[in-house]
């Protein structure tokens, strides 16, 4: 038998980028303890607008822990207390009756908030397209098995890959870094041999327009590692930048 919780909300309000933001506060008699945390979010918005008042804005697309786009702080901590799960898949039962809860966008001067609790990630798209491909000649596809790939490289890649962008890496950096991303983004293509092609190419784009964007420098604090929702090791982080300096030495 499910049951119904009380919930104390404090959550960010800002009507746009330029503007002065402030908290609000609300209490929530109904949150059934097997919703999930953007369910009790939903809950939160049905009150507002009944009462006439602008809902809460907040970022989501597949509810399903792929897309990340739930980059919520939840107090204080990118995502929420569970570890390798993001906003999303968190659920009410992880809390208990009577709690409160503040909620914030994640804060960095790369991620300007576009109202309340959603934030323009648009920077990070800009490193992927600032080096994020690699070449593929056209015609048919080449036999898989004439390319062999180490298990050992294809796993790690694959773990890289998982990066789902959300953001949790630069909201617990106490520099704004966004290094854990674009670390594994630059992994992820350079473990297999059709990313050889653009290798140092590529790192340094991507590495450049990460420090473009506004981004602060990574100081080993490992907060991104703790909170990120897909485990990524900060590993990528250390062959990023091994691999920005044999680039740079090469060209």
């Amino acid at each position: 038998m499910s049951k119904d919780m009380t919930i104390h909300l404090k959550y960010w309000r800002q009507t746009g980028p330029n503007a002065a933001g402030h908290f609000e506060e609300r209490t929530l008699h109904t949150v059934d303890e097997h919703m999930s945390f953007l369910e009790m979010l939903d809950v939160l918005n049905e009150e507002l607008q009944l009462e006439g008042k602008v809902p809460l804005e907040f970022d989501y697309d597949c509810r399903e822990g792929i897309c990340g786009a739930c980059n919520l702080v939840i107090n204080g901590v990118a995502h929420g207390p569970n570890a390798e799960v993001p906003s999303c898949q968190l659920h009410m039962r992880t809390y208990n009756d009577g709690d409160s809860i503040t909620i914030e966008p994640p804060r960095a001067a790369a991620f300007p908030i576009i109202k309340d609790l959603v934030v323009d990630r648009g920077s990070f798209d800009r490193i992927i397209a600032a080096g994020g491909y690699i070449s593929a000649k056209t015609g048919s596809t080449q036999e898989a098995n004439t390319m062999p790939v180490q298990k050992e490289k294809s796993d790690l890649a694959f773990d890289y890959a998982a990066c789902i962008g959300c953001g949790a890496c630069v909201a617990a950096c106490p520099n704004a870094s966004a290094s854990l991303f674009t670390g594994a983004k630059i992994a992820h293509l350079n473990k297999y041999p059709q990313g050889q092609v653009e290798r140092d190419n590529r790192v340094i784009a991507m590495v450049e327009q990460m420090e473009e964007e506004g981004f602060g420098d990574c100081s080993n604090f490992g907060e991104c590692e703790a909170v990120c929702p897909q485990g990524i090791s900060i590993a990528a982080i250390a062959e990023m930048r091994m691999d920005y300096v044999k680039a740079t030495f090469r060209k």
